[in-house]
């Protein structure tokens, strides 16, 4: 598995409307190959939003990466300083503490 962490800030966009966008995003979110599932983060005191990709495979990840979806981010005016970093999850632990 691999975690894939985008955070950005919002440009002249409230945390309402962002809302708003993300409850209709969501969905095709949902539909993408090889997402375990996305959580979706937000911390309006440091104007800091995000989210948090779990994919089966490192192959899913690079195949998003290489996608529309994940172009959008960089290419959408009303989300500056966008940062992305991937990580690989550790097998042993990350199933202890309730990973599959």
């Amino acid at each position: 598995m691999h975690i894939l962490i985008i955070n950005f800030n919002l440009h002249e966009l409230s945390r309402e409307q962002y809302e708003g966008v993300c409850d209709e995003l969501a969905p095709t979110f949902a539909a993408i190959p090889g997402l375990i599932s996305k959580t979706w983060l937000a911390n309006e005191e440091t104007n800091t939003y995000g989210g948090v990709y779990l994919w089966e495979s490192r192959e899913a990840m690079d195949a998003y990466k290489a996608g529309e979806i994940y172009a959008s981010i960089g290419a959408n005016p009303a989300l500056v300083n966008v940062t992305a970093t991937d990580f690989e999850v550790i097998a042993g632990p990350s199933k202890v503490t309730g990973v599959s």
